[in-house]
């Protein structure tokens, strides 16, 4: 049993791609075939990055429009539904739609100093596994919000945690980690490049206002240690792995660790990337193609007006495919207009489902009508 994939190529173009071949040299290997805005419901999809926060079932009917499976992701946030809340949801949608999503389950630090936590929290974790889940949420209350006995923050290589991540190891249970912010976080409001909205809403987060809380490098270097003491987990970086300022940096970590991905849901810092260097960022989703997972971060709440909803998704899915597919133009607000990535067919199914389906074990998931 497997996951059906076709390519429905209802408009073809050809052009010339250049891959890498090493980190100095590109070479062009010749024709190759790129989707249009024509085939966007064709092809299947995925989005490993939803938040599912009502029984409302209209986001869902706009992903089988859309031909879009999901992952609802679970996190322990100190704002909106508690985590428990978010979990009965994520069952509740799974029970029902069992071929259109999954879901990823997370775990609590409210005990944390209990000598008991970790074994505690594992067998939470196997409850959740039973019940459905298919990998866990890190979130950044690690790192940003916990602190320890002696009033020190708590980081996310923190040895406490090493058996919950030793357990994921061992088990290949994939685990999500929203750690750290984008450096923007550490910026003063009118310094920043996108994030202005988000952190004007929760200073409390807003690193430029709390310089005695860990340092952006701080959240980096111990996000990176914690995946050197751990070279068997398969991590997925939410949000560009906190390293949306730099393909550079970004492509280091994904060298040097292995088992590293990171979804994209920092688009418009993808889009500043083209708009700057088009022929840099579109090599990088190249070289890294087995790497990257389409992603959006939508939070999908309880609305008096469903169809605008439902409109709002699907246009920002259809609006993210131009980017990748096409070589249209698209415009980057206060930027400019540049033109979309065109990646190959090869590339955009490797992003748009077949790493999620990899790195989430769900190769074997079957397509049925439902």
């Amino acid at each position: 049993m497997r996951f059906l994939f076709p390519v429905l190529l209802l408009t073809v173009a050809f052009g010339h791609i250049r891959i890498f071949e090493s980190d100095e040299k590109i070479e062009d290997i010749g024709e190759e075939e790129y989707y249009g805005l024509e085939d966007f419901a064709s092809v299947n999809k995925f989005d490993v990055h939803i938040h599912i926060n009502t029984e409302e079932d209209f986001f869902i009917a706009q992903a089988q429009a859309d031909n879009f499976r999901f992952l609802d992701i679970v996190d322990d946030r100190p704002f909106g539904l508690p985590m428990d809340e978010q979990q009965k949801l994520a069952m509740l949608h799974l029970k029902n739609f069992p071929k259109r999503m999954v879901f990823a389950t997370t775990f609590s630090v409210d005990d944390w100093g209990n000598e008991k936590w970790s074994e505690n929290t594992i067998e939470q974790l196997k409850k959740s596994f039973s019940e459905g889940a298919v990998a866990v949420k890190i979130w950044k209350n690690i790192g940003m919000d916990l602190r320890d006995e002696n009033g020190k923050f708590v980081m996310v290589d923190d040895a406490r945690l090493d058996p919950i991540l030793d357990f994921l190891e061992t088990n290949n249970i994939s685990l999500l980690g929203h750690n750290g912010e984008p450096r923007d976080c550490w910026l003063p409001l009118d310094e920043m490049t996108f994030s202005q909205g988000y952190y004007s809403a929760h200073p409390e987060y807003h690193m430029y206002l709390h310089p005695e809380y860990p340092s952006y490098q701080d959240q980096i270097d111990a996000r990176d240690h914690m995946l050197e003491k751990h070279p068997n987990l398969t991590f997925m970086g939410a949000h560009l792995g906190s390293l949306e300022w730099s393909l550079d940096e970004l492509a280091k970590r994904l060298d040097r660790y292995p088992n590293m991905h990171v979804d994209l849901t920092r688009l418009s810092n993808l889009k500043l990337h083209a708009f700057n260097d088009r022929q840099k960022t579109r090599d990088f989703f190249i070289k890294y193609q087995d790497r990257l997972i389409y992603g959006t971060d939508s939070q999908i709440n309880t609305t008096e007006n469903p169809t605008a909803f439902k409109k709002k998704i699907h246009d920002r899915w259809l609006r993210e495919w131009k980017f990748y597919v096409t070589d249209e133009q698209i415009n980057l607000k206060d930027y400019g207009d540049f033109k979309g990535l065109q990646l190959p067919t090869e590339v955009v199914d490797k992003i748009y489902a077949k790493n999620a389906l990899r790195i989430l074990g769900l190769q074997n998931w079957v397509s049925k009508p439902e």
